[in-house]
């Protein structure tokens, strides 16, 4: 990034043009005791040569994928991501872009949004998708509230214990003021059990909300819980791993009413925690009760095809307090990420990139569970993702992995709900290697 700086005759032409004496003045308004009335203990000044070299000093200090090996799960995943992604994600045109408030003047990006809507209703089977949310947790919240909308019930949403425990975390926090009441059905067989769930229903109940693959990488009946959520008149909500559906069923064939999703392995990288991308799409008779922007088609004064932003009457800029949401920034550049991923790759790509990932990790299981002290938590059948029990605390086997270069977890005895059990997940990727495996199984084994 440029440096840049301010000369004092153009601070001193600034503060004219506001009608400012001095900058000190523009502080004025906070009380006194507030107020540093010292420099800033920094350190001296250093030449430019100084400074490049102790940021890349610092810049050094970061873990990334490029020298570890990222086995971790839980909502993020180490995926390849091709490299014509970030040149063209890097134009201009795009990596500047602004939220097309003058829709007319933006015709390159909604383009691209509709190419994303129109690639993520493939993907789910589902008839409408948005452009998008914020993130994996924020798109469950949000479906939540999309299904008290549709349902007119706003006392009681049913989730499954194996949700990912930070997506609870977030919808609780959406309802922290409400009278919702947020119902999560136990699952210590790391899998729902149908009699427990259809017991937590009742008619008030505005969703459930379905997680396959689930947060320890196991495999739901979701058609089974699906059909369970109409019996009482509620919707299904279920969030999905998008690599999955390279092989496993489209939420729209089972019968979901909404199908969000957290699309950073769509060509995001880790990032350290974001921006990620929020995905959500739903039945068509839902359409005027979803939350973020959509993207439609029309021809213009001149007969050529165009691009608008349809019903953006339901946004926070026009809406305000009557608004379906406060979601107001679209993760365009992550989503136009997502649109490049699964344009280069196709159907055939997706499918064996998630082959790749299940053969992989049934592979990466069956070497580990060898292991004497540590065993697979859940019985069942599972996509890229695992959780291992072990006999003593995870945390000791997570930092061996981890002073080798290699990062497996997160530790499930402090971020589940799902019981006390000691235990980590492991994620495998396409990326990983047959020696990257052995490599962490060897390392736990000594």
């Amino acid at each position: 990034m440029p440096y840049l700086f301010n000369t004092p005759d153009q601070k001193r032409e600034m503060l004219e043009t506001i009608g400012a004496r001095s900058v000190d003045e523009l502080f004025e308004q906070i009380p006194a005791s507030l107020q540093l009335n010292r420099p800033l203990d920094l350190p001296a000044p250093r030449c430019e040569l100084e400074l490049e070299a102790e940021v890349r000093q610092l810049a050094g200090r970061n873990a990334n994928t490029a020298n570890r090996v990222c086995m971790m799960g839980g909502g993020a995943y180490d995926h390849f991501i091709p490299s014509a992604i970030d040149e063209i994600a890097s134009r201009g045109e795009f990596y500047t872009a602004y939220t097309p408030y003058q829709a007319e003047a933006s015709q390159g990006t909604l383009q691209a949004f509709f190419e994303y809507q129109s690639l993520i209703c493939r993907l789910t089977g589902m008839d409408v998708s948005n452009a998008s949310l914020y993130e994996g947790a924020t798109a469950v919240s949000e479906a939540a509230f999309m299904a008290m909308r549709v349902t007119n019930r706003y006392d009681r949403v049913v989730m499954l214990g194996t949700v990912h425990p930070e997506y609870r975390q977030v919808l609780e926090t959406y309802c922290l003021n409400l009278p919702t009441e947020i119902v999560t059905v136990p699952t210590p067989n790391g899998v729902a059990d149908a009699d427990a769930v259809r017991a937590a229903m009742d008619e008030s109940t505005a969703c459930l909300v379905i997680q396959h693959p689930n947060f320890f990488g196991g495999l739901e009946d979701a058609k089974a819980l699906t059909d369970i959520a109409h019996e009482f008149g509620a919707l299904a909500v279920v969030s999905f791993d998008p690599i999955s559906l390279g092989v496993l069923s489209k939420p729209g064939d089972y019968g979901v009413d909404i199908a969000v999703a957290e699309g950073q392995s769509l060509g995001v990288p880790l990032q350290y925690g974001g921006p990620y991308l929020g995905i959500l799409a739903c039945r068509q008779k839902y359409i005027r009760k979803m939350p973020g922007r959509l993207i439609g088609t029309t021809i213009d004064r001149d007969g050529k095809p165009s691009y608008v932003l349809n019903l953006q009457a339901r946004e926070q800029h026009i809406r305000r307090d009557k608004a379906t949401s406060n979601i107001c920034t679209n993760q365009g550049l992550l989503a136009l990420r997502a649109t490049i991923y699964l344009s280069l790759l196709g159907p055939q790509g997706l499918r064996e990139v998630a082959e790749l990932c299940c053969q992989k990790a049934h592979y990466a299981a069956e070497q580990i569970t060898q292991i004497d002290g540590l065993q697979m938590m859940f019985d069942g059948p599972f996509f890229k993702e695992f959780a291992v029990r072990c006999e003593h605390d995870p945390e000791s086997i997570l930092a061996k992995a981890r002073d080798a270069g290699i990062d497996i977890g997160p530790n499930l005895k402090t971020l589940s709900t799902n019981g006390p059990d000691n235990g980590f997940l492991v994620a495998i990727t396409e990326k990983h290697t047959k020696d990257d495996i052995d490599r962490l199984v060897n390392v736990l084994r000594d």
